[in-house]
């Protein structure tokens, strides 16, 4: 490929140099072919010329096959010099380029229509000099890495003499390290030296060996009063001793205050209370709702203070218990949990994420048995007796020593199940069921009447009936749903009262 230079005139014949001249390295805008350079060699500059150039044109087409080597005697460049004339600037500019390889020309303008010219390659760059660089950052390195081990060794031997150290061991724990408030661990600190085991031993017969068992309660006030269930405390209350061990391993002889067999809550007193007592304080249980935190704290299984975790399930779940021994069932519409709950936790508090009483912790259902207190383990269905009512009980034990139950004044049917209670035909030994003048007398109710709601919550059995009527107290004015010959109506009911289990 060649290029032609406008204004100048090709001769005829151009004259044949007697040598081939020697390439440059660096091939000029006018060169056609250029021999390869290899790295690491620099050509030698080639002597300009004293006379003008002139350019034969030799036309060649891009997409032709490379021509064929030229003979030794012929010259590899399209180009000679002429003498008398001076060089063309491109000339002078290859020239340059190729004695001093820095910087590099400027680009060729080729003539209109003729073909680009090859690209030239740029000269490598000067290799860059970065052993001082290096160097420099190795000395600052050097100097830092001088400087950090002067400051530690100063601190360590300020530390040596006695003063303050900015090290601080990870195999140790804080001294001062407190868990925030809130926090499990937090509230079982705070409640469990409140929090006591019970042991319960009957008294005997003819010098037989006694029953008992374990069970949990809780410091109701500073005079000593132990808060529980009536079932753990009930085989010691005729002639039976009972202790009470608080966690800080010291035990106490306790005697019956009162008990509430309905209920299933018993009251307690120390013998000699110690002094500096601290009740668990008791919250609220009308306010609480599903999926609250609860901590369950007791003895179960005769293992002391043990604390679980769980929510509350539900709330008013009816709940009909009785203990081992066949003794009187209990009724409560309960906080159910799924903390869990095991015998030995009967009677411990059931805690809210404060740390205060909503509950006291009474039965658990339990696999192939029904709701109680038998030996069974805990399926995550455990049932407490809602603090406020516990509440009401306690205040009455301690007054009297005795409970006072809320009555409708209506014998119910407690075997049926799913239609609502039902006021039987007859009362226990063939008296009437609607007691002459009582509550439910007094509010039209009839034998056969079938009761399916109590102030607003569904009834579907006797035993539910009973549970919602033990939420409240003698006097309170409770509306009742019930149904007589298909059809649906509704009556206001005053409560009653009865004292004592019998």
């Amino acid at each position: 490929m060649s290029t032609e230079n406008e204004g100048t005139e090709a001769p005829a014949t151009p004259p044949t140099p007697s040598a081939p001249p020697t390439p440059p390295s660096t091939p000029t805008p006018e060169s056609t072919t250029s021999a390869p350079t290899h790295p690491g060699t620099t050509p030698e500059p080639t002597p300009e010329p004293t006379s003008a150039p002139t350019t034969a044109q030799t036309p060649a087409s891009p997409a032709s096959p490379p021509p064929a080597p030229a003979p030794a005697d012929a010259p590899t460049v399209a180009h000679a010099s002429a003498p008398g004339h001076a060089p063309a600037p491109e000339q002078v500019g290859a020239a340059a380029a190729s004695g001093a390889g820095w910087p590099p020309p400027p680009p060729a303008v080729p003539a209109w229509g003729a073909p680009p010219p090859p690209a030239a390659h740029a000269p490598a760059a000067p290799r860059r000099r970065t052993g001082g660089l290096v160097a420099a950052v190795l000395a600052a390195a050097l100097v830092a890495g001088g400087i950090g081990g002067g400051i530690g060794y100063w601190a360590a031997q300020r530390g040596d003499d006695g003063g303050s150290s900015t090290t601080v061991s990870s195999s140790e724990a804080p001294a001062a390290f407190k868990r925030d408030p809130g926090t499990v661990a937090a509230v079982a600190a705070q409640a469990l030296p409140s929090v006591v085991t019970i042991q319960a031993k009957s008294g005997g017969s003819q010098g037989g060996e006694s029953e008992g068992g374990t069970g949990t309660g809780f410091v109701y006030d500073q005079e000593g009063h132990i808060v529980t269930n009536n079932h753990v405390v009930a085989s010691a209350a005729d002639g039976g001793t009972l202790s009470v061990t608080f966690p800080d391993g010291k035990s106490y002889d306790a005697e019956v205050v009162g008990r509430a067999e309905g209920y299933d809550v018993a009251v307690l007193k120390l013998t000699n209370a110690p002094k500096g007592l601290k009740p668990l304080p008791l919250g609220n249980s009308d306010k609480v709702a599903v999926g609250d935190s609860t901590i369950a704290i007791g003895a179960p299984f005769g293992l002391s203070n043990t604390v679980t975790t769980g929510i509350i399930s539900a709330k008013n779940r009816p709940v009909a218990s009785g203990d081992a021994s066949g003794g009187s069932n209990s009724y409560m519409s309960a906080l159910q949990t799924d903390a869990s709950i095991n015998p030995g936790n009967s009677g411990g508090p059931l805690l809210d994420a404060s740390g205060a009483v909503i509950g006291i912790n009474s039965a658990i259902q339990s696999t192939g048995s029904g709701f109680g207190q038998t030996q069974a383990g805990s399926i995550g269905l455990g049932f407490a007796i809602p603090v406020n009512q516990a509440k009401n009980v306690a205040q009455q034990l301690i007054k009297t020593g005795k409970p006072v139950y809320p009555v409708i004044g209506a014998t119910v049917n407690m075997n049926e199940k799913g239609e609502g209670a039902t006021i039987a035909s007859q009362g226990s030994g063939g008296t009437s069921s609607v007691t002459a003048n009582g509550p439910a007398a007094k509010a039209g109710l009839k034998a056969g009447d079938v009761i399916t709601a109590f102030d607003d919550h569904p009834i579907d059995s006797g035993p539910t009936l009973i549970s919602e009527i033990w939420t409240h107290k003698p006097g309170d004015s409770v509306k009742i749903t019930y149904e007589r010959d298909g059809k649906t109506a509704t009556a206001t009911v005053t409560l009653g009262e009865r004292t004592g289990d019998n």
